[in-house]
């Protein structure tokens, strides 16, 4: 099966477009005002104003106020929504709209656990742990530590680029990853060309046999 790949961290309409002709299946919107990735809900919806209607537009959010979801779904599109922060399984469901939860990866990490109780979430978006940062490291975390049972139902993220995004696939083979800095020519600017060549380098994991 073809891993989806999602573009994050999009700031400007010619990033927007840019992931979709290269052929990424979702991009992401951070509604994180202390993210350099940060967009506001009246720039959101200039962004995704003449996306495909089969490219999901997902919608980050770090421990946010529930007034403060609802105002950015009732300005702009949002299909999916992203949870990167300490909520409950209850607060991510409050919003009649499919989630997933963001888990930051350490060594003890029980993600069988992890999914049990976001059993109601779309997938578990697996991530780089860091004290103090919810996400977008930079870093890549140990991918042993993914049970092979559940690989194929999750999001991989956590330093993704180009040059890795291949190993990644053929080592994990997830349902999809996530990327943001590592298609990046400086914080919340995108390079065409380095979407591109993630976007091949996704290609190449698919191709390799398992």
């Amino acid at each position: 099966m073809r891993t989806r790949i999602k573009i994050c961290g999009i700031t400007r309409r010619e990033d927007a477009q840019a992931a979709v002709a290269a052929g990424a299946d979702a991009i992401g919107l951070v509604f994180y005002p202390p993210s350099p990735r940060a967009v506001s809900a009246e720039t959101a919806a200039v962004l995704v104003q003449h996306l495909p209607p089969f490219v999901t537009v997902v919608g980050l959010f770090v421990n946010a106020d529930q007034h403060e979801i609802e105002r950015v779904l009732d300005t702009t599109r949002v299909d999916l929504l992203q949870f990167h922060g300490d909520e409950s399984p209850t607060a991510c469901g409050l919003y009649h709209k499919p989630y997933i939860k963001a888990i930051r990866m350490r060594a003890d990490t029980d993600i069988h656990l992890e999914r049990d109780r976001y059993r109601d979430a779309a997938a578990l978006l697996l991530d780089t742990y860091r004290p103090g940062v919810p996400g977008g490291t930079g870093a890549q975390f140990d991918w042993a530590l993914i049970p092979r049972d559940i690989a194929g139902d999750i999001v991989l993220a956590g330093g993704l680029d180009p040059d890795n995004v291949t190993a990644a696939i053929s080592s994990v083979r997830p349902y999809a990853v996530d990327v943001s800095g590592g298609v990046e020519r400086g914080k919340g600017i995108k390079d065409a060309a380095k979407i591109r060549a993630f976007i091949r380098g996704v290609e190449r994991g698919d191709d390799q046999p398992e």
